[in-house]
C-alpha cells in the first residue's frame, strides 16, 4: 500500500483550498484550518514547506496569509506529494532498505517500485486545477462564490 500520511493529505487539502478559495487577498492559514477542520499547528508547518518548495507564497503582515506561487494548473498533486514526503523520511526509513532475500529483491521489490512509479506518473498528471473543477463539479462551496457581485 502506498502510504499517504495525514501532512500529505494537509498539504493537498491546503492547496486546493487556496486555489479553490482564491480571492485577492492572501488565505489566512486559520481560514484553511476551519474550513477543512486541520489542526493549525500541523498546518502552519505544512505551509512553510510548500513555500520553501516554491508551491506557495507567503504574505507577511496583518492582511498576510498565502497564495499560489504558480497557476493552479501548473501544480500537481505529484509535486505537493513529493514535497511532504522528502521531509518525512527519517534515518529510521533509509535503514529499512536492507538487502533481502533473492525473492524480494528480484520480484516484490522491483513490483513494488513499479505500483510506486505508475502512481507517481498518474498524480503528476493531475493539477489543482483538475480538482478545483471537480470540487464545483460536486457542488462544493466556494468562498469566492460569495463575493461575487452581478452589478450592472
Amino acid at each position: 500500500m502506498i502510504k499517504l500520511t495525514r501532512k500529505m493529505l494537509y498539504a493537498l487539502e491546503a492547496v486546493v483550498d487556496i486555489a479553490y478559495n482564491s480571492s485577492a487577498d492572501p488565505t489566512q492559514a486559520r481560514e484553511i484550518a476551519k474550513r477543512q477542520g486541520i489542526p493549525q499547528r500541523y498546518l502552519e508547518q505544512v505551509m512553510q514547506k510548500l513555500v520553501r518548495a516554491g508551491v506557495l507564497k507567503g504574505v507577511r503582515g496583518p492582511r498576510g496569509g498565502y497564495r499560489l506561487a504558480r497557476e493552479r494548473r501548473r501544480i500537481t498533486v505529484g509535486e505537493i506529494l513529493r514535497v511532504v514526503y522528502s521531509t518525512e523520511l527519517t534515518t529510521r526509513d533509509l535503514l529499512n532498505m536492507e538487502p533481502g532475500s533473492d525473492l524480494a529483491e528480484k520480484v516484490i521489490r522491483p513490483l513494488w517500485r513499479d505500483v510506486r512509479e505508475s502512481f507517481m506518473r498518474k498524480i503528476n498528471t493531475i493539477t489543482i486545477e483538475d480538482l478545483c473543477q471537480r470540487a464545483h463539479a460536486k457542488g462544493v462551496d466556494s468562498r469566492t462564490a460569495e463575493r461575487v457581485q452581478f452589478d450592472i
